[in-house]
């Protein structure tokens, strides 16, 4: 079992890479980008990246990782029923057996840990999360829900991922986004939103051969359709910014063209699940990213079976980026704060005894805000 005494230590030295990071805008990150790969003239694709576990994004994104596990029955606990020997249990990112245990012991998922400066954008495809926090919240979401928070001033939580089903598999897949906060709202009272998958819109269109487009949009819009207010304190509130956050599925063969925004937004259109996606000509390998010019249409034709995408895009900040493993600021001196702040206060402390809390197996999908606001979708 994870303690309280053992595991902020822990879980810090996990996330704090071993530098931190500084960068203006979206500029500066493009031009790195494009001495490794080059650039590609007159196409609307910049550059062509392969994806890691971690995938490389611009401002005013921060990070992205699809996490996708192929989880066994589950135990009493909903933990995995099956022995955790030879897995480097507390920091166990390797996919042994076609699963991981991030930084969980018991149950797979990420126990408590600290953020500061900006905002989690959860998407759960498949399977489930708990999560609890340092205000009080707490609650269940998954299978098409999202989950968006906004760290602000600092918020301790924890996301962990219960194994529900004892007779059959339990399959994980979810994308943890990281979108900046700019300065001025860097001290947002924390909060949450969920975005839950009822409310959550799709946009169907076909081709002119009938194969079928679907586009779910966690933020942003497309003709008709338009996702859920995101929380007032974020980047997307301000429609100007032109957050865009959608999930793509084409059918094979389909063909689709992704419309032209305005210039100089960072766009980036993420590639992992398909193969023999052609996209504005260029035959583009499965797992990679491009880097899109934002102003112009990119024609994507699929190749022969089903292809998934992720678009994300954005209006830069262009703000000076300090990034230390859970904090984000704008100066090294406000990471210092950071820290100091979080071990004097931690964020507001923790409420329970463990960790990495999980709740009742029958529990279902909900939402308890720390003002004591209940939400129960589809009840």
């Amino acid at each position: 079992m994870v303690t309280r005494k053992n595991f902020i230590g822990r879980l810090i030295a996990a996330l704090v890479p071993a530098f931190s990071l500084s960068f203006t805008g979206v500029t500066g990150v493009s031009k790195t980008i494009e001495k490794r790969k080059g650039h590609m003239a007159d196409s609307a694709i910049r550059t062509i990246i392969p994806l890691g576990f971690q995938w490389e994004t611009t401002d005013p994104f921060l990070f992205c990782v699809h996490h996708e596990d192929f989880y066994p029955e589950g135990n009493d606990d909903m933990g995995p029923n099956a022995s955790l020997q030879g897995r480097d249990i507390g920091q166990d990112f390797v996919p042994k057996d076609g699963w991981r245990m991030y930084h969980g012991d018991r149950v797979p998922g990420f126990p408590r840990h600290p953020h500061r400066g900006f905002e989690t954008v959860t998407i759960v495809r498949r399977g489930f999360v708990d999560h609890t926090d340092s205000f009080g919240g707490v609650g269940r979401y998954g299978e098409g829900d999202v989950q968006w928070m906004t760290a602000g001033s600092g918020v301790q939580h924890a996301e962990m991922f219960p194994l529900l089903n004892k007779d059959s598999k339990n399959t994980a897949e979810l994308f943890q986004i990281w979108l900046n906060l700019p300065k001025a709202n860097k001290f947002a009272a924390p909060s949450y939103k969920m975005l839950w998958s009822e409310n959550i819109p799709v946009y169907t269109t076909e081709d002119s051969t009938g194969k079928l487009i679907k586009i779910t949009l966690a933020a942003g819009a497309i003709e008709n359709k338009k996702a859920p207010s995101p929380p007032p304190d974020s980047w997307a509130a301000n429609q100007k910014n032109m957050i865009q956050i959608w999930t793509i599925e084409l059918d094979a063969g389909a063909v689709w063209t992704l419309p032209a925004a305005e210039a100089g937004l960072s766009r980036n259109l993420y590639y992992f699940l398909g193969s023999g996606l052609v996209a504005d000509g260029q035959e583009i390998p499965e797992y990679h990213r491009m880097e899109l010019n934002s102003d112009r249409s990119v024609k994507l034709v699929n190749g022969n079976e089903v292809s998934q995408l992720l678009l994300l895009q954005g209006r830069p900040i262009q703000e000076p980026v300090v990034q230390y493993g859970p904090f984000v600021m704008n100066s090294r001196e406000e990471i210092h704060q950071a820290f100091s702040d979080y071990q004097q206060t931690e964020f507001g402390g923790w409420p329970i005894p463990e960790s990495d809390p999980v709740h009742p197996r029958d529990k279902g999908r909900f939402a308890k805000h720390p003002d004591g606001r209940v939400e129960n979708p589809g009840a």
